[in-house]
C-alpha cells in the first residue's frame, strides 16, 4: 500500500480520539490511519501545546493546521525512501517471494518477509517490516493462504454493533411507477443479537446516515463502536490486506458527531461480521419473503414491527435468551446518548477560478486572490462554507461564507483585485469616490452620470471617464467636465471630443441678440426671432380658368402688435360662390 494523504477529518479524528484517553493503536484504528502516523500527529499537537486534559474544544482549525503542516512529507511519487531503496532489489524479492531455481536446477522454496528482511539486512538494506510486507504483496505476488477462523468473543455491552446491506426484492415506487430494488441496511447488535432493518432504494452515504439516525431512534442510544462491511459511502477504497482502510470523509464527519468508532470488516471477509451475516438470509426469508406493501413507508413500518415483535422476541439459537429482553437487560443502559439531529455536510474538492469564485452545490463563493487557480477542500453544511487549502501541508481554514441556495452568491469585496471590486459588486458609492479622488468636477460628472432609474447601466459611461483620466491626465479631464457642466451637458463622448480637439479651455462664444427695432422685448433668449420673419405675403388669387375648377385658400399675415387679419369674402370668395 503507497502512502496517501490523510483528510483534515482524519487528523480531527486521531486528536479526538487521543483527547479521550485511549491509546494509539486504537486510535489508529478509528481514523482509519497507520499507527505511527497517528503517533506523528500527536506528537505534533503536543508540541503545538496540546495536553489531554483539554477537551475536544481544544481542537480548533488553527491547531490542526499546524499539526498538519508539521508532520506531513513531501513524497513526490507517493512512497518514502524505505520504498525507493526496495526498487533496484525488485527481481530479488520477487525470487524470494515466488520460489526459484538456479541454472544448475536447485530448487529453492519460498521464503518468508520475516526471512527477506534478515537477508536484506546482510545487504545493508535496513526498511521497516510493513514497508517491506506492502512492496512484497503490491510489486512481488506475496500472498498467504485461507486459513482457519475461531469464534470471537462478544465483548462489552453496548459496545459493537455489526452492519451489512441485504438486497430483498422488487417493489413499485410512486414517485416513478417502476418497480425498484430495495436495500436492506441491517443493524446486529454483537451482544443481545437484536437487530434494525432500514429499508431503501440506494445504497449511498445519506442513506446509510439516515438508516443510522433511525436506528439509534430504534435502540435508545448510540453503540460505541460500528463493524461495517465496505460500503463505498463509508469506505471509498478498502485496504485489500484490512490494514488500514480509507473512511470517506463525510462517514468520519458524522461518526465525529456522534461519538462512535469505525472499524470496517476486510474485504471477502464476512467472519469479521459473522453477527449480522447470519441475519440476512433470516430477515430476507422471515421478513419480505411473501409479503405484499403498499409502498416503501409501509414496508419500513411493519419491518420495525417485525424488529420487536417476531426477530426480538424468538429465542436466539447462540444465547437463548429473546434479543429484545437481554438487550433491555444488558445492553440499554451502556449506549452513548442519541444525538442531536445531523445535518449533513457536503465535502468536496473545488477549483478557484479566474472570477475569484468557487462552485459549491450551484452556488458560488468568493475566495483571496492568493489561491487563484488552485484546488481547495470544501465543507459546506446548512448555516456556513468552510474551504481549506488541500494536497500536501494543506488543511489551513481559507474562508468562512454564510450557505447559499442554489443560483446564490457569497461575494467578499476584499477578496477581489481593489480595481475591480466596485464593478464586481456594482458599488455605486465606490466608484463615484474614485472619480472624486481624480478631481472635484469628475466626481460630479460621475454623479450627474449614474443619476438614472437603472444606474448600473451608466457604469460602463463613467468606467469610460476614468480611462479619459488615465490616458489625458486629471487636470485636463477635470477641467472638460466643469467645461461641461456649466453648459449643462452630460456626455462622456463631448468630453473626449473635447480633450482630443484640446478645447477644453476655451469658453464657448454665444451669438449676440439682435437689438429689434419694433420694440419687442428682447429678454426671451438667445434663440429669439423678428416677428417679422414669420410674415409672409398675400398671394393674389388663382387666375380661373373656365376648365378647371380651383379652391382659393386664406393666407395669414403676422403684423407686429399682436394683431392679424384676414382678406375678405369678396376678394377671395368662396367655392359656394362659383356661379358654375
Amino acid at each position: 500500500m503507497g502512502f496517501r494523504e490523510v483528510s483534515v477529518v482524519e487528523v480531527r479524528e486521531v486528536l479526538r480520539a487521543w483527547l479521550e484517553g485511549v491509546g494509539l493503536r486504537p486510535v489508529a484504528e478509528r481514523a482509519g490511519v497507520d499507527r505511527k502516523t497517528a503517533r506523528r500527529y500527536v506528537e505534533a499537537a503536543q508540541a503545538a501545546g496540546l495536553t489531554r486534559d483539554a477537551g475536544l474544544q481544544a481542537v480548533t482549525d488553527e491547531l490542526v493546521g499546524l499539526v498538519v503542516e508539521a508532520v506531513r512529507p513531501v513524497r513526490p511519487h507517493g512512497h518514502g525512501a524505505a520504498w525507493e531503496s526496495l526498487l533496484g532489489r525488485e527481481e530479488q524479492i520477487r525470487d524470494w517471494v515466488t520460489g526459484h531455481t538456479t541454472p544448475d536446477g536447485v530448487r529453492h522454496d519460498p521464503l518468508s518477509i520475516v526471512k527477506i528482511e534478515q537477508l536484506l539486512v546482510r545487504q545493508g538494506v535496513r526498511v521497516p517490516y510493513r514497508t517491506l510486507h506492502r512492496f512484497a504483496v503490491e510489486r512481488c505476488g506475496f500472498a498467504t493462504g485461507r486459513g482457519t477462523t475461531v469464534r470471537v468473543a462478544d465483548g462489552d455491552p453496548g459496545v459493537e454493533c455489526q452492519l451489512d446491506f441485504a438486497q430483498m426484492g422488487l417493489l413499485v415506487d410512486p414517485v416513478t411507477q417502476r418497480r425498484r430494488r430495495v436495500q436492506a441496511l441491517i443493524f446486529t447488535a454483537v451482544l443481545s443479537r437484536h437487530m434494525f432493518v432500514w429499508l431503501s432504494y440506494s445504497q449511498t452515504l445519506t442513506t446509510v446516515i439516515a438508516g443510522c439516525e433511525a436506528a439509534w431512534g430504534f435502540f435508545g442510544g448510540c453503540f460505541k463502536v460500528l463493524i461495517p462491511d465496505n460500503l463505498t459511502p463509508v469506505v471509498p477504497k478498502a485496504d485489500p490486506r484490512g490494514l488500514n482502510p480509507k473512511l470517506s470523509v463525510g462517514w468520519l464527519d458524522y461518526a465525529q458527531h456522534v461519538g462512535f468508532g469505525t472499524d470496517p470488516a476486510r474485504i471477502r471477509s464476512p467472519q469479521d461480521k459473522p453477527r449480522v451475516e447470519r441475519v440476512v438470509q433470516y430477515v430476507r426469508g422471515n421478513f419480505w419473503a411473501g409479503e405484499s406493501f403498499a409502498d416503501l413507508a409501509d414496508a419500513q413500518a411493519r419491518a420495525e414491527t417485525w424488529c420487536r415483535e417476531r426477530a426480538g422476541m424468538r429465542i436466539h439459537g447462540t444465547t437463548q435468551r429473546r434479543p429484545v429482553e437481554m438487550f433491555a437487560e444488558v445492553e440499554a443502559g451502556c449506549l452513548l446518548p442519541v444525538p442531536a439531529g445531523y445535518d449533513q455536510p457536503i465535502f468536496s474538492r473545488v477549483k478557484v477560478h479566474r472570477d475569484f469564485h468557487v462552485e459549491i452545490a450551484k452556488a458560488l463563493y468568493s475566495v483571496p486572490e492568493a489561491h487563484l487557480g488552485r484546488h481547495l477542500d470544501a465543507r459546506a453544511d446548512r448555516e456556513l462554507v468552510k474551504l481549506y487549502t488541500a494536497g500536501a501541508g494543506g488543511g489551513r481554514l481559507v474562508k468562512t461564507h454564510p450557505r447559499q441556495p442554489p443560483g446564490g452568491r457569497s461575494t467578499d469585496p476584499a477578496d477581489l483585485p481593489e480595481h475591480r471590486a466596485g464593478y464586481a459588486t456594482r458599488d455605486l458609492t465606490r466608484l463615484i469616490a474614485v472619480c472624486a479622488g481624480h478631481g472635484t468636477n469628475i466626481g460630479i460628472y460621475a454623479e450627474r452620470l449614474l443619476d438614472h432609474d437603472l444606474p448600473w447601466t451608466k457604469m460602463r459611461s463613467v468606467y469610460r471617464l476614468v480611462g479619459l483620466v488615465r490616458r489625458y491626465g486629471p487636470g485636463p479631464v477635470d477641467t472638460a467636465c466643469g467645461r461641461s457642466l456649466d453648459l449643462d451637458v452630460v456626455s462622456v463622448s463631448k468630453i473626449a471630443a473635447m480633450l482630443e480637439r484640446a478645447t477644453e479651455l476655451h469658453q464657448p462664444t454665444l451669438p449676440a441678440m439682435p437689438t429689434l427695432a419694433s420694440g419687442h422685448n428682447p429678454s426671451g433668449g438667445r434663440f429669439v426671432r423678428d416677428p417679422s420673419e414669420y410674415a409672409r405675403r398675400a398671394t393674389p388669387p388663382p387666375t380661373r380658368h373656365p376648365t378647371r375648377t380651383t379652391s382659393t385658400s386664406v393666407q395669414l399675415t403676422l403684423i407686429p402688435g399682436g394683431t392679424t387679419s384676414t382678406t375678405s369674402s369678396a376678394e377671395n370668395p368662396s367655392p359656394q360662390g362659383d356661379p358654375r
